[in-house]
């Protein structure tokens, strides 16, 4: 007999027995004649006792223990997969000698620790910001660069910081909320035109001060003009500007060009400068920067893309089924909408999502029945993603605030 201490527990295994598995280490601790490689393969060896000691736990040793007896390594659904893994691995054993459903149901725990890791490690470079404080030690201005970066991306560092991760906010909703107003009819007065192109302005300076203090405090010019949230402050802020360059311009064609030529001019350009006006409601994404709930959102679809595109192509193939049906037994009644398929996406699209306008509706009773199972389809095919992206975006909006709260 082999006598083998595990984390203090006795075992006594016969060599004949370990001898079938050659290749493991008590396999070869009981072949070796040698005791210089013996004494390679164990912690200790103990003289008086004649026991090899091994510094692993005992009770996983208990699983090794009986797979020499039997043949057959068990897995407890209970141990975690990652050190079972370690202490076979050490043992020399392979999982091949563990039973199916046991690998199985091993594996599938490995994947689903594995990606739980991955999520969290996600989770919490979600929440850290592409630089840190230390990164300004020993470079130009450093002292200066730091303390402005404290200001600007770490809102906890004190209360000016907090006053600005405010205002920030702030000046996204008062320029948001200008936007919405100009559309008025009462707002496009003189007066009220002033106030709103005095707003936008000093919304755009704060903005433009915000995002040079955000490029003096980087560390690397590349990483800052990769990150997505400089892009987004960055689309923020170039309407205004460019808004100024074109009207420039189209006061100078208004001094140099001919009368009908100006008119054409001014046409064009108000339909860009219309474009470049409805590109600041991308600064409402400004505030992803401050709320947490909009970063889970944000994460979700990013983690949850698979679900996303797969049901984007289950209503895809919905949209085109069912017109395709109502088409072919709506298309003979006198005055209907569906006079061909391209004209029935709508109805289905609508349909499908539970909607359900009405400004399109089948007259026959056959399309009534295909209208009755298309919105029977959508109801099934809205109720199992949805489920599954809400669960995971309170999980993931939990463990961000958790996240959030530890820092």
């Amino acid at each position: 007999l082999l006598n083998i201490n595990v984390g203090g527990k006795l075992f006594q295994i016969a060599c004949k027995v370990l001898a079938q598995y050659p290749i493991t280490r008590l396999g070869k601790l009981a072949l070796y004649t040698d005791p210089v490689k013996k004494l390679q393969l164990c912690d200790d060896y103990l003289v008086q006792k004649n026991e090899y000691f091994f510094d692993r736990d005992p009770s996983i040793f208990h699983y090794i223990f009986h797979f020499y007896r039997s043949g057959v390594l068990w897995v407890m659904d209970e141990m975690c997969p990652s050190n079972f893994v370690e202490e076979i691995e050490y043992w020399g054993i392979h999982l091949k000698y563990s039973q199916r459903c046991c690998r199985i149901l091993l594996e599938e725990k490995r994947d689903e620790l594995s990606e739980y890791l991955k999520i969290e490690k996600e989770l919490e470079a979600e929440l850290e910001p592409l630089e840190s404080g230390t990164q300004f030690d020993g470079k130009f201005l450093g002292q200066f660069r730091k303390m402005v970066w404290n200001l600007i991306e770490n809102p906890y560092s004190s209360v000016p910081a907090k006053i600005i991760a405010v205002m920030s906010s702030f000046f996204v909703l008062i320029s948001i909320v200008g936007m919405t107003l100009s559309t008025v009819e009462e707002m496009k007065n003189k007066t009220g035109k002033m106030w709103m192109e005095q707003m936008e302005m000093i919304c755009a300076i704060f903005f433009t001060c915000e995002y040079l203090m955000r490029l003096i405090s980087s560390s690397s010019f590349k990483n800052f003009l990769r990150a997505a949230f400089n892009a987004i402050d960055l689309v923020a802020i170039l309407p205004f500007y460019i808004q100024i360059l074109f009207e420039n311009l189209d006061d100078g064609d208004m001094q140099y060009h001919e009368e009908l030529h100006k008119v054409e001019n001014v046409s064009k350009l108000g339909k860009v400068l219309k474009l470049i006006k409805l590109m600041r409601i991308f600064r409402i994404l400004k505030l992803a920067r401050h709320s947490t709930g909009l970063r889970a959102f944000s994460f979700t679809m990013r983690q949850c893309y698979q679900q996303v595109c797969c049901l984007l192509l289950f209503i895809a193939m919905g949209v085109f089924t069912f017109s395709a049906l109502i088409h072919s037994v709506e298309h003979d009644v006198p005055g209907t909408d569906f006079t061909s398929i391209p004209c029935a996406w709508w109805w289905a699209a609508v349909s499908l999502s539970t909607v359900g306008y009405g400004d399109t509706v089948p007259d026959t009773i056959l399309g009534r029945m295909v209208a009755f199972v298309c919105i029977s389809f959508g109801i099934i095919l809205n109720g199992m993603p949805i489920s599954i992206l809400y669960n995971k975006f309170s999980d993931y909006y939990a463990k961000l605030k958790a996240h959030e709260m530890s820092q």
